[in-house]
């Protein structure tokens, strides 16, 4: 059988795949499965001919399963790539990269946490509040591989910086995470934006100034983290 470059998802056996419409196919003869996990490896294997990418959607998210591949190819690839990656010179630029990832994580940090402030435009009264929601709304949404939406470059910073403190307010001011909700179409995003509004309409009251009582959502909120393990 040729092989060709397509997307499957995962077969109903361990030696098989499923195409778009619901075919399952064999995996050709001397092929393996390269899971996923090294990104250097899995990129020349699949420039290097004839391969069979694997992914299951889970959810509304698409997560890789592997790559098949001929084993003689992968070997050969695989053993190329230790030998680079074996030198000296190889080691210095992971170093060199490692330490640039670092520095552009850190300063989108602090961008992402500039944006916050920017959204939450807290009342002075409420200046207190304002750093600590932008702290804590930080710390959840940029670490890498978060999958969070300030991980996404798809939107602006500034509409990243408010999907990010309104899903944090949804998940610790709201009874969203205990709530049972029907399985019908629609639904859970139609709770979703009630939600929302009601977020919008608590920070609008920070943002006046207005007095705010103990038994506030975000106050309670707040407290609660400044008493967590790891939180200052």
């Amino acid at each position: 059988m040729k092989a060709t470059n397509n997307t499957y998802a995962p077969g109903p056996t361990a030696n098989s795949v499923t195409a778009s419409d619901g075919k399952v196919i064999n995996v050709p003869e001397g092929w393996i499965l390269l899971p996923p996990g090294d990104a250097g490896l899995t990129r020349r294997v699949k420039a290097a001919g004839d391969h069979w990418v694997v992914q299951e959607k889970v959810g509304r998210k698409m997560f890789s399963r592997g790559v098949w591949a001929a084993l003689v190819t992968i070997e050969r690839i695989r053993a190329e790539l230790d030998a680079e990656r074996s030198t000296e010179g190889y080691a210095r630029k992971q170093e060199a990269t490692g330490r640039r990832r670092e520095r552009l994580q850190a300063e989108y940090v602090e961008d992402f946490h500039g944006a916050v402030e920017a959204f939450l435009a807290f009342h002075p009264v409420h200046s207190e509040a304002a750093g600590r929601l932008a702290k804590l709304v930080t710390e959840h949404a940029t670490p890498v591989g978060s999958g969070t939406v300030a991980r996404t470059e798809r939107i602006p910073i500034e509409e990243r910086a408010e999907a990010a403190v309104i899903a944090w307010m949804r998940h610790q001011t709201t009874a969203y995470d205990s709530m049972t909700i029907p399985r019908v179409k629609g639904k859970r995003r139609e709770i979703r934006r009630m939600l929302a509004n009601r977020s919008q309409e608590l920070l609008a009251r920070y943002r006046r100034g207005d007095t705010i009582g103990s038994d506030c959502p975000l106050q309670k909120a707040l407290a609660t983290d400044r008493q967590s393990p790891g939180i200052s």
